[in-house]
């Protein structure tokens, strides 16, 4: 595996998480051909930590094929990225003397690494925004993590935990996390007949976006594929800065509103540069309002899929591009987390 500075190229050293030359973040690429076996695809992993993870389905509705990736421990897709990152981890903190990490996350990634964290044995500290869902603040609770609620913006709750004590274990940042989410990539290949022509992903901080490329791009340059097929990004209306900065439009962030769609808030993503960069290679980046968003989770739920409200946003997207292209959607929270 190489481990490289999206900005400058240069390589890491050891666990740090940003640029010693530029300051920016690292992504890992792998520098071998694609391998049957999934736990082959990450020599770097010593152990992986299990919570009983399923390759999660594909159903096929009428005119397009659903990733039901909420068929996940934790329910959400974002444990192909802690178990990725935990499991690094366990490989590297202890012999430091470090048996504590800290993430700040609006929910979903919170839970997931909650769970993973304590099966690894680490003291798991989870910074979140005062207004989190309760039912989703109950969820990280319940897998014995510390919680910290945090007044202010999402980026403050950022600073918080990363200036605590501990190993500030991101998911966004650390790139053994999106590194994880390549799995999804292969899931799809594998399951597959013929591979979608279109993928729809909700895209908040990104790593859903940026780990399903660097997977994709792996089955092109290991000849399994021949292309990557073209990634529409979705966003909510009122949070958007990925689709503005595509299209060249100013974001403006009104604070007194909020999306139905909860988990999809980030409004400075840090890893702005290299989602442009992979939207603008793959697809594009469109918006769909709330109205769209409900309306979308209400047909899933008469459709026998009970998706959380930012997973809605894949169908409504569908629904306003159309066309006659083969479309995979991809389910990323279980219904239950915004009920």
């Amino acid at each position: 595996m190489q481990a490289i500075c999206y900005n400058c190229g240069k390589g890491r050293k050891g666990i740090e998480t940003t640029c010693s030359t530029c300051g920016s973040f690292f992504t890992l690429k792998p520098d071998f051909k694609f391998r049957t076996s999934l736990k082959e695809n990450y020599p770097y992993i010593r152990d992986f930590i299990s919570l009983g993870e399923v390759e999660t389905p594909i159903v096929h509705l009428d005119e397009f094929d659903l990733k039901l990736d909420y068929f996940s421990p934790t329910f959400s897709y974002k444990d192909r990225g802690s178990r990725t990152l935990v499991s690094y981890l366990k490989g590297v903190l202890p012999g430091k003397g470090i048996m504590s990490i800290n993430e700040d996350s609006s929910g979903n990634a919170g839970s997931s690494m909650a769970a993973y964290g304590r099966k690894a044995g680490f003291g798991v500290n989870i910074y979140v925004p005062e207004k989190t869902m309760q039912s989703k603040v109950n969820q990280i609770k319940s897998y014995g993590a510390n919680i910290i609620m945090i007044r202010g913006s999402r980026e403050d709750v950022q600073k918080s935990a990363e200036k605590a004590d501990g190993f500030y274990a991101s998911h966004v940042i650390n790139p053994e996390f999106r590194d994880g989410i390549r799995t999804l990539a292969y899931e799809i290949y594998t399951q597959s007949e013929r591979m979608p022509e279109r993928i729809f992903v909700p895209v908040s901080a990104g790593t859903l976006l940026l780990g399903l490329v660097s997977g994709l791009e792996h089955l092109m340059e290991s000849g399994e594929i021949k292309s990557v097929p073209e990634i529409i990004a979705v966003q909510t209306e009122l949070v958007s800065p990925l689709f503005s900065a595509v299209e060249k439009v100013p974001f403006i962030d009104q604070p007194d509103k909020s999306s139905i769609a909860d988990a999809l808030v980030s409004k400075k993503p840090l890893l702005l540069k290299p989602m442009i960069e992979a939207v603008e290679k793959y697809g594009r980046c469109v918006t769909v309002s709330d109205p769209e968003i409900i309306k979308a989770r209400n047909d899933l739920a008469l459709s026998g899929v009970y998706a959380e409200y930012s997973s809605a946003t894949v169908l409504a997207a569908f629904r306003n591009l159309r066309g006659n292209r083969r479309s995979l959607l991809v389910i990323t929270g279980n219904g239950l987390k915004t009920p």
